[in-house]
């Protein structure tokens, strides 16, 4: 009997393990979409009762992430990005420097940590990518990839989150000498190389595409969407996002943040700066991706949307101080309504509502999801931090997680 039992655990390892995901950016599936239930549907007046207060974390636009009993977040300190651990009762377990911060225009650290069991994935505003281990933060592997790669850099260096897939480290340089890199997870040695694309490295980061039989990584760089095939690092597809005719401001369509939204074989695009957002179509052999739509009203600056029910929500972008709060049709682009809130800023959604911040003051609400109606159900204002409020928020367990400059805040919505 001890022997059955030992055989049907071993049988089940790899099932446990594949089944296993990534705490990441934005969530499970990268989509800002948190698999939560039993959550407020209204917060009492002043809002959730706040769970936890953490300073000293360095400065950053990054989000933290939770794994097990563990809240992991990026920060710069001087001119150092660092990884922070921090226990539920806000004391910080380990913190470690993970490479040279980016010290130009907003060097604030951007990259939020991606943990995979007992190893955690960061790469620093210059780009260098590595992995440490969750229990003492001890380096386990490093590599100076933008480097390697001669990597083009925008304006605001790097602004990756790096995104795993199988035993692989997706990261994407768009380099001189490859677009895409894949690193083996566990010993860090390089796996594959895409070709180069056009265009420079920009600001958001690598999914997943899933459709029918077809699984690719979908990259970007400031031009260019590329499809590439995981096992390999073969390119699929690409297509070219950004077309001179379409930019009011020169590089505004370049300056590309947001990471793409996925729905079957449809993929949504979509940056600030008076450049249209776009949907694209996946050929039904998987070979080549065209456009479907363009619309011109939401232009999401870098604060992501949310795609739910057949319908986009997220925020506008009317200058860099501006923005309103937008629902698209997803099937056609059309404008289901356009709403004024205080400002443009980071949206989530969980159990059935909408999670929004805007920008400037640091309100948060809490919407309730209608393509008719801006149906805004409870407010509360964060009053702690400096710097704008840039960071997306998280949810785990029953907690809403908001980063405000060097402070990490948790507040109970369960």
């Amino acid at each position: 009997m001890k022997q059955v039992l030992i055989l049907i655990s071993l049988l089940l390892l790899p099932v446990l393990s594949f089944g296993q995901s990534a705490a990441q950016f934005r969530g499970e599936n990268r989509d800002g979409i948190y698999n939560e239930t039993g959550l407020l549907k209204s917060w009492p007046e002043g809002g959730p009762k706040c769970i936890l207060t953490t300073e000293g974390i360095g400065k950053g636009f990054s989000s933290a992430v939770v794994s097990g009993e563990t809240i992991y977040v990026t920060g710069m300190k001087e001119a150092k990005d660092y990884l922070s651990a921090i226990g539920f009762d806000g004391t910080i377990k380990w913190q470690v420097s993970f490479g040279n911060s980016w010290t130009k225009s907003f060097p604030d650290t951007r990259c939020t940590p991606t943990v995979d069991g007992n190893r955690i994935y960061v790469i620093s505003g210059t780009g260098r990518m590595s992995c440490f281990d969750a229990a003492d933060g001890k380096e386990i592997w490093a590599a100076e990839v933008d480097a390697d790669f001669e990597s083009q850099w925008h304006e605001w260096g790097v602004a990756e989150s790096l995104l795993l897939i199988d035993n692989l480290v997706i990261c994407t340089p768009a380099g001189k000498k490859a677009a895409v890199v894949a690193y083996d997870k566990i010993s860090g040695k390089l796996a594959w190389q895409s070709k180069s694309f056009e265009g420079q490295r920009c600001y958001a980061s690598p999914v997943i595409f899933k459709w029918k039989t077809f699984r690719y990584i979908l990259a970007t760089t400031t031009k260019e969407m590329i499809a590439v095939v995981p096992e390999t690092g073969e390119v699929a597809w690409s297509v070219m996002h950004w077309q001179a005719d379409r930019d009011p401001n020169e590089d505004g369509g370049q300056i590309f943040t947001n990471n793409p939204v996925v729905r079957e074989n449809e993929i949504f695009l979509t940056c600030g700066y008076d450049y249209p957002c776009m949907m694209f179509s996946v050929s039904a052999d998987g070979k080549s991706a065209s456009e479907k739509w363009i619309d011109k009203t939401l232009d999401n600056h870098h604060h992501g949307v949310i795609s739910l029910d057949g319908f986009i929500y997220g925020s506008n972008w009317i200058n860099n101080g501006k923005g309103n709060w937008v629902c698209l049709d997803w099937n056609t682009g059309e404008v289901k309504w356009e709403q004024n809130w205080f400002n443009k800023g980071p949206i989530i959604f969980a159990d059935g509502m909408l999670y929004m911040m805007e920008e400037k003051a640091g309100n948060v609400g809490l919407v309730k999801p209608d393509p008719t109606k801006f149906d805004l159900v409870s407010t509360f204002k964060i009053d702690k931090g400096t710097g704008p409020f840039w960071a997306h928020p998280t949810i785990y367990n029953g907690r809403l997680f908001i980063r405000h400059g060097d402070v990490l805040l948790g507040y109970e919505v369960k």
